[in-house]
Formats: structure tokens, sequence, C-alpha cells
């Protein structure tokens, strides 16, 4: 009796966690559909404004008070300024956070986004201290993701490589050090391009999403080094071991 393969996952296919945050990030949006000063309310309540942490007395009162302070680190994320804004950052993270979001699995998954976040916030608040306009969107974290992924994306077998499998497969293959990582010429290459395209929104302010407003392109930054520098502390696939001569398996 000839044996039969398990049916094959398409490398392309979205797993439950990034479905669920891709749909939580739609139905947030629908917020667009308010009266406007109801739909600007959301964003005061939930963005990530610099100026609400400014200890001064002539500090301006903001909706959500102190609670807010702590939220909007992660709620800012959430939001985003119209359907070109949503769907840049969706488009960015689907191949990227499809083969995370099957590598960590649901819940440490959230927490990395979460936790990129937080790292995007804290850089955008502290190269934009009492700042008054709003930060919204999930670039940061999708900036994390994306570093995060790199860790393993180019070794043989996981989703950027020549040579891949079933998406499952390509998302565990194990992660290059770091150490290495940073001497691989194709991960060299995408920081590269990552950095640079960052630079030129950012000098040379191009604005994605609504008209005349510019990238945090700080906050980018933040949330992609934490995904670079945390993604072990997430990463529940055991690290590649090095060879009998010390060296670890070519990708």
């Amino acid at each position: 009796m000839q044996a039969v393969d398990p049916p094959r996952e398409p490398i392309l296919t979205l797993p439950g966690a990034l479905t669920a945050y891709v749909a939580l990030l739609a139905v947030i949006h629908l917020r667009v559909l308010l009266p406007p000063d109801l739909e600007y309310w959301t964003i005061e309540m939930f963005g990530f404004i610099p100026m609400r942490y400014d200890s001064t007395l002539l500090a301006t009162p903001f909706p959500g008070g102190t609670a807010a302070k702590i939220w909007s680190f992660v709620t800012y994320s959430l939001l985003h300024a119209n359907l070109s804004h949503i769907l840049f950052n969706v488009l960015w993270l689907l191949p990227f956070g499809s083969a995370l979001a099957r590598r960590f699995g649901a819940v440490r998954f959230f927490v990395f986004m979460a936790v990129t976040a937080i790292a995007g916030a804290l850089a955008h608040l502290v190269t934009h201290e009492h700042a008054m306009a709003p930060m919204i969107g999930a670039s940061a974290s999708v900036s994390g993701a994306m570093a995060a992924a790199i860790r393993f994306a180019f070794v043989q077998g996981s989703f950027l490589s020549f040579r891949r499998g079933d998406a499952e497969t390509a998302a565990l293959v194990p992660a290059q050090p770091l150490s290495r990582a940073l001497r691989d010429p194709r991960v060299l290459g995408f920081l590269a391009i990552w950095f640079g395209i960052n630079i030129v929104f950012g000098v040379g302010s191009i604005a994605i999403g609504a008209e005349g407003a510019s990238v945090a392109w700080q906050a980018h930054i933040g949330g992609f080094f934490a995904g670079l520098l945390l993604f072990a502390l997430f990463d529940p696939v055991p690290r590649a071991r090095p060879g009998a001569d010390g060296a670890f398996p070519e990708s």
C-alpha cells in the first residue's frame, strides 16, 4: 500500500492569528463612519500623543486621562487614517506576518505585535517630545514583524529561500544567530533597502495615508529594532547548532 503524503499548506495561506489581526484592524477602521467630531475623538482617546506625557503645569488635558497614557502605547497601532493607510500596512505584513504567526502561535504573535508597538511609541516619544499631533498606524508593529522574520527568512527551506516546502515547514526552520544573520549579504541587503526607504520617506516628508500627514519613521525604526533584538525571547524554535567544525549550516 502506497503511503500518502499529508496535504501541504500553500505558502500564502493566512494563519488564523494573522487573519484575526487584520480583521481587528478592519473592524476598528469602521470608526471612520462615525460623525467627524466623534471620529476624531477616537483618535484623541486611543492615538499616541506625545503631549499627553508633558509634565508641565500647562499640560493639555486629553480624553482618557491617566489610563490613556497607558493604553495608547498599543491602541494607536490599531487605528489608521484611511483605507490606503491600512492597506499599505497590511500588504507589507502579509508575507512576513504570516510566517511569524505560524512560528510564534497566536498568543506570542499578539504579544509580539504589542511589544513592537510600544517600542515604536517610545521612539516617537523621545524624538517628538511635546508634540500634539497624534500618531496612529500599525507601521511600527509591521516593521517589527519584518525584522523578526528576516532572522529565519533566508535560511534554506524558509519562505524567502529558493528551496522551501509548505508554509508550516517554512515557518519553523531554525533561525540564524543574530551575529551570523548580520553577516548574511541577503539580510544586509534587506536592511539597506528597508532603512533607505524609511530615510526617503522621513527626510523627504512623503506622506502615506491621510493627506498632508507625515510618516513617523522614528517609530518604524523603534519597532524594527525591537523585533530584531527581541525575536529570540519569543521564538519557540530551537536555534541551529554549529557543526563539528564550529560552523553553522549554510543556507
